[in-house]
């Protein structure tokens, strides 16, 4: 597999560096904080590390609101030790990814404070529009609830914002603000980063700004998502930069089809080398995560097959810094903790595609423990809390809706050790960690041998060392009452990958010998036990 891109190999690991390692006590994590666990992530067998940002930032939206795209935030440290922890990681055979927010900046940014005041070259890099008879521009939604203009005084018009009102749109209409971005690019790669994570990449480009069809939530979408401006900027960046450096880019992209996120990825258009989804992730909610459904495993299984048949290559996650703990989600994080915890690793390091790992899924970290909402600090959250509010939705319901999917359940500080705040600092953390560290930490599950932690060690190293599992062709076995399996097939070897997100006692539907087995079995059981996972191979 001399010729395979690396991407197909390997297993990337997101951090949340605010969450991560704290190194001087400061309660936010760092960069120092991450160059001391790197040791922990070779160990752990990851190949990649991909950061959320760690720029300059007023930290309106924990760092998504960027105010310098090239230099570090005082609170993660310096550039010299970006430049170290690239080095650092570089000698464990570990990449660096770094996360680029190219849709919005800040409004702290220099490139708005001068379009403000109509300096140029900077007037028109952000969407500015007249409001009409004292009326907004347009009809447009927001992501984080609302409308998505604000007027600003000292220029006398609104700008569009897509999200939190301090994230100004950039206006990718402007020849200008294309090739900023590409010196950004420039700037990170020339650094040594091995690509990019791209934030909402397939909303960059508006076609139009005109009223949209009303929809419960989001609309104008029509006049931004996945536009033919948006494929022909991508195009431009990875010719003009990213393949001169043969980056990997993985985009973020908001309501995609498989033909749209083929469109993206296919290698003959020069796009990106890969997307995520999020159609699986959308299995327990109607559309919009905040509209609640009963989770169906069957269902879910379902999508992953979806995207598995209609995509020559995925990105394989269950988690992310947005998403809540897939062991809380998918699984059932107090009956069978450890037992889901370790079929949800065998189904996302046993996919076709580049498995995902978020900081913490490794130990099995669950959903925040806050009673209310004091301590919730996203940003996101307490606006869905307010607009509910406002639409007089019952309290109790609002809170379910809240504990459920608030992107804090995934922020909560990493679970180091059984002692004050995780190990994570010795100061006071930026957010409340869960009050289950002394039972669930990584320290703890270091040295046991039937730990989720030790099971995914072993997972991983079997994945890195397996062809069959990093090419192998993927074809659905079985899909009923919570059970999924599905085979891996390449050359002469073939895994069949038996999954089970019951609570009950499932009929086994494959044969084989046992390769790996959460329950630690050697034979092959005629019945799952809950939760039960299996590699066999066929004899």
């Amino acid at each position: 597999m001399a010729d395979t891109p690396w991407w197909k190999q390997k297993v990337i690991y997101q951090i949340y560096p605010m969450s991560f390692c704290d190194s001087n006590g400061d309660g936010i994590g760092d960069l120092p904080g991450i160059i001391s666990r790197l040791d922990y992530l070779q160990k752990l067998g990851v190949g990649a590390l991909w950061l959320s940002p760690v720029y300059p930032s007023p930290n309106k939206d924990n760092g998504y609101d960027i105010s310098d795209y090239c230099n570090i935030h005082p609170n993660y440290g310096t550039m010299q030790d970006m430049d170290t922890l690239i080095a650092e990681a570089k000698k464990r055979d570990i990449r660096i990814i770094m996360d680029l927010v190219i849709n919005h900046t800040s409004d702290q940014h220099e490139w708005f404070q001068k379009s403000r005041r109509r300096i140029e070259p900077y007037t028109d890099y952000y969407i500015w529009r007249k409001g009409e008879k004292g009326k907004k521009p347009t009809n447009w939604g927001n992501f984080f609830g609302g409308d998505c203009w604000e007027y600003d005084d000292l220029r006398g018009e609104y700008y569009l914002h897509l999200f939190a009102k301090e994230q100004p749109d950039l206006n990718y209409h402007n020849e200008a603000v294309i090739e900023s971005m590409e010196e950004v690019m420039r700037f990170w790669l020339e650094r040594g980063v091995a690509g990019f994570r791209c934030d909402v990449i397939n909303i960059i480009y508006k076609e139009a700004i005109k009223n949209g069809k009303w929809r419960p939530a989001l609309t104008g979408s029509e006049y931004y998502l996945s536009t033919p401006g948006c494929h022909r900027v991508l195009h431009r960046l990875h010719e003009d930069v990213l393949a001169k450096y043969d980056a990997f880019t993985v985009g973020e992209t908001v309501f995609v089809t498989p033909k749209m996120a083929d469109d993206l990825v296919n290698p003959a258009r020069g796009e990106l080398s890969t997307v995520f989804a999020f159609e699986h992730m959308e299995t327990d909610c109607y559309k919009i995560k905040w509209f609640l459904r009963r989770f169906s495993p069957d269902r879910f299984f379902a999508c992953l097959t979806k995207w598995q048949k209609a995509l020559p290559w995925n990105t394989v996650y269950l988690e992310n810094h947005d998403q809540p703990r897939s062991v809380s989600r998918y699984g059932n994080d107090t009956e069978y903790h450890e037992e889901s915890a370790k079929a949800l690793a065998t189904l996302v390091l046993t996919l076709r595609g580049t498995p995902f790992l978020y900081e913490g899924q490794e130990i099995g970290m669950t959903n925040f423990d806050f009673p209310d909402m004091e301590k919730v600090r996203d940003v996101e959250s307490i606006n869905i809390w307010n607009m509910g509010k406002q639409l007089h939705l019952p309290r109790s319901l609002r809170w379910r809706m809240i504990k459920t999917k608030s992107r804090d359940n995934a922020r909560t500080p990493m679970q180091w050790e059984d002692r004050p705040n995780a190990g994570f600092t010795t100061g006071t953390p930026w957010l409340s960690v869960n009050g289950n560290y002394p039972r669930i930490n990584a320290a703890k599950q270091e040295n046991d041998p039937h730990s989720v932690l030790t099971y995914y060690r072993q997972l991983i190293a079997f994945r890195n060392g397996s062809e069959t599992l990093q090419a192998g062709d993927f074809t659905e076995l079985y899909r009923r009452d919570g059970v999924y399996a599905y085979r891996r097939n390449r050359k002469d070897e073939s895994l069949t990958v038996v999954i089970s997100l019951s609570a009950e006692e499932r009929p086994n539907p494959a044969s084989g010998a046992v390769v790996f087995s959460n329950y630690d079995r050697q034979e092959n059981p005629p019945r799952l036990s809950p939760y039960e996972a299996l590699i066999l191979r066929e004899v």
